[in-house]
């Protein structure tokens, strides 16, 4: 499995960066909110990167379709594998990035970058950077960032419901989201029995 050091791609044993076997999640490296002062909402200036089998990048799309986003968010998709080149882009690569690996959209968001080369990716056409690459925080985002857009009458994270959604989500991502992961990424067989 491949991570960005110092701006290279390269080849690393899972197994040898942990060696308990242990699956840890890292935390995503790109925060920053739509709104904010140097990423407003605009429509059209914004794009997602996804893969259909990554549940994580799975739900930004199904937010950007639920709030009616389509016209407003542009989108390229990734080929369902993870292979030596990280997430390769379909169709020979993304027009909008001019990435043919999700390696080379982190490697133009910061040059020297060091980590993971997941999606979802939040893209500014404009800046040309990565606005945020946390699955949870960019469906917030599309939840209200772009009503002047989207559907502003759906609101899919009300106030008065916001604790026990977050409560929910807590539960979920823990055993269920990241749970998967923690099984499947097990490298022994000690770590896959306590992810189980």
């Amino acid at each position: 499995m491949g991570i960005m050091v110092q701006g290279k791609w390269t080849q690393q044993d899972f197994a040898k960066r942990n060696e308990k076997g242990s699956y840890i999640r890292p935390t995503t490296a790109f925060r920053n909110f739509i709104g904010d002062e140097d990423f407003p909402a605009v429509a059209g200036r914004y794009h997602l990167v996804v893969a259909h089998a990554c549940p994580w990048a799975h739900r930004t799309l199904i937010f950007r379709a639920l709030k009616g986003l389509e016209e407003v968010i542009s989108v390229a998709y990734v080929e369902p594998l993870m292979l030596e080149n990280g997430w390769v882009l379909m169709d020979g690569g993304d027009p909008v990035t001019g990435a043919k690996y999700t390696y080379q959209i982190y490697a133009q968001a910061v040059p020297d970058y060091s980590g993971r080369c997941s999606v979802p990716v939040l893209w500014d056409k404009e800046a040309r950077t990565i606005v945020n690459n946390e699955s949870a925080e960019i469906i917030r985002m599309f939840n209200g960032a772009f009503d002047n857009w989207g559907d502003a009458t759906l609101d899919l994270y009300p106030a008065a419901l916001r604790e026990e959604i977050d409560e929910v989500n807590a539960w979920v991502y823990r055993a269920v989201n990241n749970g998967v992961y923690a099984c499947g990424f097990a490298t022994t067989q000690g770590a896959y029995e306590q992810a189980f």
